[in-house]
């Protein structure tokens, strides 16, 4: 299932400039979801990281993951209308830098789930197949 902007701020809360994710192209709701999102240049957290050589602060990426995450998690009917918030990043490494130009994509596959709280792995690709983020999420739905 693919879905589109519009479609994704159906599902979670986040509007622009802090909706992270472009699309979902694929979706297994409470199981998987993988996302995109497109980097570019006039993106607002580039003009203070770093004015001389813009990049994709971590913890953006992360949210961008979490973000893709929160959908995958609350496309089941039982939490429609919920919010995914963190509970937890663990093990989150960071492999490659992310600049204008790259376009993300965004994994999470969830290995637990009990009640309300979620735990996922997460791994975020650039175009060029090199990993950028690895990290273990853990929502909480609310």
């Amino acid at each position: 299932m693919k879905l589109s902007t519009k479609e994704i701020m159906e599902i979670i809360p986040h509007r622009q400039p802090f909706l992270l994710i472009d699309t979902i192209e694929e979706l297994e709701p409470g199981v998987r979801a993988v996302g995109r999102k497109c980097v570019s240049y006039n993106e607002p957290f580039f003009a203070g990281h770093f004015p001389q050589e813009p990049v994709m602060p971590g913890v953006l990426i992360v949210e961008a993951l979490a973000q893709v995450g929160a959908v995958a998690i609350l496309s089941k009917p039982e939490f429609k209308g919920k919010t995914a918030y963190f509970g937890a990043i663990n093990k989150a490494k960071f492999k490659n830098k992310v600049v204008p130009g790259d376009v993300l994509t965004l994994e999470i596959v969830m290995t637990k789930q009990k009640g309300p709280i979620g735990i996922g792995e997460a791994k975020a690709v650039n175009q060029d197949g090199k990993v950028v983020v690895l990290a273990e999420l853990t929502f909480a739905i609310g």
